[in-house]
């Protein structure tokens, strides 16, 4: 194959951009390599960087700005066949900084090429990451501010195993770019080149210009001796093999007729360390038993440790598009938190709706119908509130049975916490 360019997506970069020529070096480069199309993948950024996927007849992925080499890192582990090839511009590479020191940590086997022309020429040629101080933009004095960033440095900093330096018109550029795709493990390319559109016209750079601020700086050209370690796919699928494989989710077999066949909609209300959450986990899995569709969903703080603890369950026969409950068929109220959390849903509850509430607890006014349980009384703590609960449910026959509710702690647990478990619910009454 003689080129990999898209004869009908000619080049539309500006006259003098060093994007055109970057492009057709990366073409030559693919040729000398001897590659095949279905082998090479393109990801690019937004930007003028990113049109790079749309002149290449390969595979080809676009995708957010800054977040290409994400997208990269997926492909490479999914397909570590395939040739993963990522261009960005400056202001990807700043937008999407972490994602640059992730994938310099991993050393995972894909080249990056940044195309960095020192401002984000697509949007008005404002201030970027790598844009000189004293350069004049579209953020007026904002890049007087700050320091402009040593791609290089800082990606042999984070751990980066192949890092050069470059201008775009270098002659050498062709087998620097080669040198990267040979690589076995992460390379960088930070190749500095001119916007025509937009910097150079406030700002004196011509090739020799760059020529000179980088003979300025360290020189960066190919391997890190420092971070000189295994690719990570390799290392990553060594390390695998050795491990025991997954254990396979817990199958709920469909082994009881549903005691209803409307939709049922449930809430427990607690706090945190009342285990409410697992207790909505555990009456899905009761529901699920019965061929049911069953959706979880859960409200607590950021500090878990303390604070309102709140799942709201929905239960049907038929695909749950709509998770939304409004008009609950039971509430389980435990914890002040928790009704305060939802305390003007218990008010507008109608006579439909039950609630099992533990002994001492306030309520708002309601028209529903209230079942009190003393479970201090029966030496029920707060932490097995929530599945005692269940097991009022279940002696009521409502929702659920006694023998799906033992089904799904059989499913949940093991050993002596489903032994304990068990015992919970056949001491409770009603």
């Amino acid at each position: 194959m003689d080129s990999f360019l898209n004869s009908s997506r000619p080049l539309i970069f500006c006259p003098g951009c060093s994007h055109e020529r970057v492009t057709k070096v990366l073409d030559k480069v693919f040729v000398n390599l001897g590659l095949d199309a279905d082998k090479i993948a393109l990801v690019s950024d937004i930007g003028c960087s990113g049109l790079f996927d749309t002149f290449f007849n390969t595979h080809a992925f676009h995708g957010l700005h800054g977040r290409a080499l994400t997208y990269a890192t997926g492909l490479k582990m999914a397909r570590p066949d395939l040739n993963v090839i990522v261009t960005m511009g400056d202001g990807g590479l700043g937008i999407g900084g972490a994602h640059l020191l992730s994938t310099c940590r991993r050393n995972i086997n894909l080249t990056l090429l940044v195309l960095n022309n020192f401002n984000y020429g697509m949007t008005g040629g404002q201030f970027s990451s790598t844009t000189p101080a004293d350069a004049m933009g579209g953020s007026g004095f904002l890049n007087k501010l700050e320091k402009p960033m040593d791609v290089c440095q800082v990606a042999a900093s984070a751990g980066a195993g192949f890092v050069t330096r470059t201008s775009v018109y270098d002659d050498n550029i062709a087998e620097e770019i080669e040198n990267a795709i040979k690589f076995d493990g992460f390379s960088l390319i930070d190749m500095w080149g001119m916007c025509t559109g937009r910097f150079t016209k406030k700002n004196k750079l011509t090739p020799k210009t760059i020529d000179r601020s980088l003979g300025m700086l360290q020189a960066l050209k190919g391997p890190v001796k420092e971070n000189k370690r295994e690719e990570y796919s390799k290392h990553y699928y060594r390390i695998a093999e050795d491990l025991s494989p997954a254990k396979k989710p817990a199958c709920v077999d469909a082994v009881f007729e549903p005691l209803e066949s409307k939709r049922q909609e449930i809430v427990i209300l607690g706090s945190a360390g009342q285990r409410i959450i697992t207790a909505g986990e555990i009456l899905c899995l009761a529901g699920i038993s019965q061929g049911l569709h069953a959706t979880q969903k859960n409200d607590y703080p950021i500090t878990v440790l303390r604070g309102h603890s709140v799942s709201e369950l929905v239960l049907a026969k038929g695909k749950i598009g709509f998770t939304g409950i409004t008009s609950p068929d039971i509430i389980i109220a435990l914890a002040d938190e928790g009704v305060k959390r939802r305390y003007k849903m218990l008010e507008s509850l109608d006579e439909n709706s039950l609630i099992i509430k533990s002994k001492g607890l306030e309520l708002p006014r309601t028209k529903a119908g209230i079942l009190e349980i003393d479970f201090k009384a029966q030496q029920i703590k707060s932490f097995d509130m929530a599945l005692a609960s269940l097991s009022v449910m279940a002696q009521l026959k409502k929702v659920i049975s006694s023998e799906m509710l033992e089904t799904a702690l059989s499913t949940r647990f093991k050993g002596k916490i489903l032994e304990s478990s068990l015992g919970l619910i056949k001491s409770v009454s009603a």
